[in-house]
Parts: C-alpha cells; sequence; structure tokens
C-alpha cells in the first residue's frame, strides 16, 4: 500500500479556514449596522468570510491532486538548518550590532544558502533589500530600528 503525503501547506490552509469561520462567526454577534452606519461586525465578518471561501477553493484543489512524496532531502534539510541559525544569530545578533549591519550580513548569507552565484549578486541583493528596508522604516513611517552597541 503506498502511503499518502500532504504538503505541510495543506494543514495551514485548514486552519485558515477554521479561523475564517470563527472570525466570521464572531464578528456575526457585533452586528453589520447599515450602510449609513456600518456597524463593528461588518468588515471582520467580510474578511472571516473572504478567508474562509479562498481557504476551502486552495484545500479542494489540494485534495483533487495528486499526492506528493516528501520533498526535504540531505540537501534541503541542510539548506532548512542553515537558514533556521541564520534567522536566529540574525535575532540575537539585532540589538548588539544594530539593524544595518546584521540585516546586511544575514541576507548575504540568506543569498549564499540558497546559492546565488559569486559575491556581487548576493551583495547587491543584501545592500538593496536593507537600503530599502532601512528608508522604509526609519525615514518614509518614522520607526526606530535597532541601533545597536555602536550607534
Amino acid at each position: 500500500m503506498r502511503r499518502v503525503y500532504r504538503k505541510p501547506e495543506t494543514f495551514f490552509v485548514l486552519f485558515l479556514l477554521v479561523l475564517g469561520v470563527g472570525i466570521s462567526t464572531i464578528s456575526w454577534g457585533y452586528g453589520f449596522g447599515s450602510l449609513n452606519k456600518p456597524g463593528p461586525g461588518l468588515y471582520p465578518f467580510f474578511i472571516g468570510l473572504a478567508i474562509a471561501i479562498f481557504s476551502l477553493f486552495i484545500l479542494i484543489a489540494e485534495f483533487r491532486a495528486d499526492p506528493v512524496e516528501p520533498a526535504l532531502d540531505r540537501a534541503g534539510v541542510t539548506k532548512l538548518v542553515f537558514m533556521t541559525l541564520t534567522f536566529s544569530l540574525w535575532i540575537v545578533a539585532m540589538p548588539l550590532l544594530g539593524y544595518v549591519a546584521v540585516t546586511l550580513l544575514a541576507t548575504y548569507a540568506f543569498c549564499k544558502i540558497m546559492k546565488l552565484e559569486g559575491w556581487r549578486k548576493p551583495l547587491a541583493v543584501s545592500a538593496g533589500t536593507t537600503l530599502f528596508i532601512y528608508l522604509l522604516f526609519d525615514h518614509w513611517l518614522y520607526i526606530d530600528l535597532p541601533r545597536g552597541l555602536l550607534g
């Protein structure tokens, strides 16, 4: 007998379906109000309904598709471990070294883990990503990013 595997995303989509139904059910009790004066339950109800409907479509498509075999081989597990370590170090080093330095290094590491060739492309991606997020949060949205001990 062949063992059937489902993608891990299927369980997340199932969770989203339950969440969407829960949001719609709870917001139903708040009331919809009228078109002139919407009630507090109107927006959450339709958002929950949309989440539930889209999740249902994805689940139906998933169960109609052929079952898949496990996707992680040895190389995939190694990538996953290195990505997890990089994220962990990024979180730990952020207060010490500041946003700019740590994000530049972490993004560069992610590029190398994902096998982006050379050193110029990963450096360009990491510098561009770091600069964009820094400008977005620090200058345009006025949200202070960690400066680190040297900052």
